[in-house]
């Protein structure tokens, strides 16, 4: 498709969809907006099913993709990303039985929603996080500086020592964070991985876009986790990270770049959790657990049913979110074992968001002591895995 036709094309698909797209769409001759690195004209290589071949587009065409609803990886500088030999043959690691409640329930009783809700306040009033905007940039630095007052507050000088906290440059501005508590174990070099995406957009990416589901909730909801996890000293046998990736609704970009450097470096994951939308409890529904099924590794997935029934105070749902649907795609391609939660089953999940109605006060649906439940269960992840050695 052309870019002309692929321009008209989009507009149809925004004209369908006037509760997204309120007002004139800022549309200009030269398809260029200030504050914005983006070559609408520009090709990337894009799949949008495991069982075929990636197509090349423009990423203008990659945007309707992405109003039209299809899920993808932008695989432009990832194509390699899983082909390593020795990741496809390497032996699985087996899950225990959770068995670290001694450890975790004190922990948990420290969460609290005036961090999240303070700190979401904040991440959503950019006036967007898309990746290859100024505010992307800054709502990046943001995240990273308050990363920083975390640590530096609740961390004690020691487990300080312990604990890194690194920038992942990309192509585009907007990084990515990782914060690594380094394990004591001498003789285990498996790594744990809970993450969520920074980034956010609107269908039309030049549109504000607040992203406070989608996923300022998950970003902030680890951040939580991670506060509570430094301010009662953990320590943990094996080494836990907290990932914020960028460009998560661009294609799963910067998850893929991260693992992709993982993968070549041989560095061992054992499992990875992302937390992709986490507060929105729709209106007469019962508040659970959304458990991703498909695409997803099946024993680590199970492992997650099991801390949801013995830590959290609601239920889990099994539910599927198809192919590339977010950041945990990129570790499965890699040869990883990786999982996904969300805040529902997925036809109950947050109908807002790449919209400019994607805030914290839309609705009493939106709700942080729902958005506790996940940072409970990311808790749990860390010190489940991180305490107690998965066999091989």
């Amino acid at each position: 498709m052309k870019p002309f036709a692929a321009l008209l094309s989009l507009i149809s698909v925004i004209a369908a969809t006037p509760l997204l797209f309120e007002g004139q769409i800022p549309l200009n001759s030269e398809l260029a907006y200030p504050g914005f690195d983006l070559d609408v004209n520009a090709l990337r290589l894009v799949q949008t099913q495991e069982s075929e071949e990636p197509v090349w587009m423009t990423e203008l065409e990659k945007i309707q993709l992405k109003a039209q609803g299809v899920k993808f990886f932008d695989v432009t500088e990832s194509q390699e990303l899983g082909s390593s030999a020795s990741f496809k043959s390497r032996i699985k690691p087996s899950f225990p039985v959770p068995n670290a409640t001694e450890i975790v329930k004190p922990i948990l009783k420290n969460l609290s929603i005036t961090g999240p809700e303070e700190n979401l306040k904040k991440f959503s009033s950019f006036r967007t996080r898309y990746y290859r905007s100024d505010t992307g940039k800054q709502s990046q630095e943001w995240l990273l500086s308050r990363i920083s007052e975390i640590t530096a507050e609740y961390a004690s000088e020691s487990l300080r020592e312990l604990i890194t906290t690194r920038v992942f440059p990309h192509s585009w501005s907007q990084s990515s964070i990782i914060v690594s508590i380094k394990g004591s174990s001498t003789d285990d070099d498996s790594v744990v991985i809970i993450g969520a995406h920074q980034d956010s957009t609107n269908l039309w990416p030049f549109l504000p876009a607040p992203g406070a589901d989608d996923d300022g909730s998950g970003s902030v909801t680890i951040l939580e986790s991670y506060r509570a996890l430094i301010a009662a000293d953990f320590r943990p046998a094996r080494t836990i990270e907290f990932h914020w990736y960028s460009a998560e609704e661009g294609g799963l970009l910067g998850s893929q770049a991260i693992a992709k450097d993982y993968e070549a470096r041989s560095i061992n994951v054992i499992a990875m959790s992302q937390f992709d939308m986490t507060a929105w409890v729709k209106r007469g529904t019962r508040e659970e657990v959304g458990i991703i099924t498909d695409f997803t590794d099946e024993d680590l997935t199970k492992f997650n049913m099991a801390l949801v029934d013995l830590y959290l105070d609601i239920p889990y749902v099994k539910t599927q979110c198809g192919y590339a649907c977010s950041d945990h795609a990129s570790w499965r391609k890699a040869g990883y074992p990786a999982s996904f939660t969300i805040e529902s089953s997925f036809e109950n999940s947050n109908k807002n968001i790449h919209s400019t109605n994607d805030r914290i006060d839309i609705s009493d649906e939106f709700s942080f002591t729902h958005m506790l439940e996940f940072s409970k269960l990311a808790v749990a992840f860390a010190v489940e895995l991180g305490s107690v050695k998965a066999t091989d």
